[in-house]
């Protein structure tokens, strides 16, 4: 049997190794290696050329949940306009958005369900939790398609935006005669306007001075609540 010379493997060894798959969420990382923890992985939602850096949060009886949008303590201005919202900002280790784009790539191709996590400043959790969770292209506007609330201590408050494409302060496209993102300080999927303003600016708890532009869920804490954390996230429908 004739080997091949030394030379001939280095060179095949590129080719071998691009063919392997790149992962696309945390679940296909979590299928890699079953004892990865929780933490920041690198995804390529879009192929080799869209490397995007999130958190994974890996519960090894519940799945891993790709993290696409987290607020911890207000490291980060989320009052940004289009262009940013639909690339993606911020940091994976702390507060961060995914990406418009990349949140409709992923769930044109997958099926996904939605948790929501938050907590306020005194400790206390609570979460929502939805079967099914999709975004529109650019065309349609990043449109919210939201349903079968699976229960949670935070309450319903995302379907009321279901149905809804996406709104900054430079692009209105909200079911309100005036402008959600403007008057709220925030980006999201508002309607007439929000049950709850993620995006928000980040305060500290109760707080009446301006009302609803907080980072808020309104079924758990009402409009002059701004929340300690919160975070979406999706997997994969098994």
């Amino acid at each position: 049997m004739k080997l091949l010379p030394v030379v001939s493997v280095l060179l095949l060894a590129p080719l071998l190794t691009s063919c392997s798959k790149l992962p696309v969420d945390c679940s296909d990382i979590q299928k890699e290696d079953t004892s990865r923890r929780s933490g920041v992985y690198t995804i390529y939602p879009l192929g080799q050329r869209s490397a995007s850096q999130v958190y994974c949060d890996m519960q090894p009886k519940g799945g891993s949940w790709t993290v696409v949008q987290r607020r911890m303590d207000g490291s980060v201005n989320f009052y940004r306009p289009w262009d940013q919202y639909k690339m993606g900002f911020g940091h994976a280790a702390g507060e961060y958005w995914l990406g418009l784009d990349k949140l409709n790539y992923l769930t044109r191709n997958r099926k996904y369900e939605l948790l929501v996590d938050m907590e306020d400043f005194k400790g206390a959790k609570a979460s929502a939790h939805y079967s099914s969770f999709s975004v529109d292209s650019e065309c349609g506007g990043y449109k919210l398609h939201v349903s079968g609330f699976m229960g949670g201590d935070a309450g319903d408050a995302m379907t009321a935006h279901d149905g809804q494409k996406f709104s900054t302060f430079d692009k209105d496209q909200d079911a309100s005669s005036g402008n959600c993102a403007k008057s709220f300080l925030g980006a999201f999927w508002y309607a007439d306007c929000h049950r709850t303003n993620p995006n928000g600016v980040y305060r500290w708890g109760a707080d009446k001075t301006l009302y609803a532009v907080g980072v808020e869920w309104s079924q758990w804490k009402g409009h002059d609540y701004s929340l300690k954390a919160i975070s979406m996230k999706i997997r994969p429908v098994l």
